[in-house]
């Protein structure tokens, strides 16, 4: 079976998205999550360079904050929507129904409330482009495994697989950037959220699952990088 990697961040047909916060750490979050999920990412850090981006750049999709420096969110969103069928997604702290309700009201196509976990984020991301006709793969392959997104179905040598929606998405992170090495820490902020406190051994009982349900038990194909963390490589003959 072929190996099918992740488009690159930079092919020209690659979806772009627009992510405005003016967060920092948001910011390089999103542009890092959403790159290795094939999107390619521009950032704006306040209403009024969001407009001129959006304007020149002419995104896919916009990650738009309520709470903006200048110009707020929602005007944003109004005057985005006034000019341009783009679909944007509000991300914001703010998760009271009146917000949300602006928001939508507004010209948003989807609400998500801070914290997020980055897999919801995606789900999100790709189910609003895909409405829109953009897309990234849909169906990934490695090896003899093949993991289908939108289905959410799991094969291995043509075998279903029943993974449960956390380890659905480890393995998705695994095969969409084959060879990688995720750290304990990146894996805990890409799908528990970047807000999660708690115990990174959290990350190994579910690697440690992933690996049973998909006949690993050898650990040839999730391997552990000792001192660093987890990646899928194909098994050596």
């Amino acid at each position: 079976m072929a190996l099918l990697d992740r488009a690159s961040a930079t092919d020209d047909d690659a979806p772009c998205i627009l992510v405005v916060d003016d967060e920092e750490t948001i910011c390089e979050f999103l542009e890092m999550g959403l790159g290795h999920e094939g999107y390619r990412v521009e950032r704006a850090t306040d209403g009024d360079s969001a407009l001129r981006m959006a304007a020149h750049l002419k995104p896919d999709l916009v990650i738009l904050d309520v709470m903006l420096p200048g110009i707020d969110g929602i005007e944003v969103c109004q005057r985005i929507a006034s000019v341009s069928n783009v679909p944007i997604i509000m991300l914001t702290a703010r998760g009271e129904l009146h917000d949300r309700i602006a928001g939508l009201d507004g010209g948003a196509d989807d609400y998500i409330v801070k914290p997020f976990r980055f897999q919801e984020l995606v789900a999100r991301v790709r189910a609003v482009l895909r409405r829109h006709g953009k897309t990234v793969h849909q169906t990934l392959r490695y090896g003899d495994v093949v993991l289908n997104r939108e289905t959410r179905e799991v094969w291995r040598s043509s075998a279903p697989v029943a993974l449960t929606p956390r380890e659905f998405d480890l393995l998705e992170l695994f095969l969409a950037h084959p060879r990688q090495v995720f750290s304990r820490d990146t894996i805990l902020n890409r799908l528990w959220g970047y807000h999660y406190v708690g115990d990174t051994n959290v990350v190994d009982v579910h690697i440690s699952a992933l690996r049973d349900k998909l006949g690993d038990s050898d650990r040839r194909l999730i391997q552990t990088v000792r001192g660093v963390g987890y990646c899928v490589r194909l098994p050596v003959p």
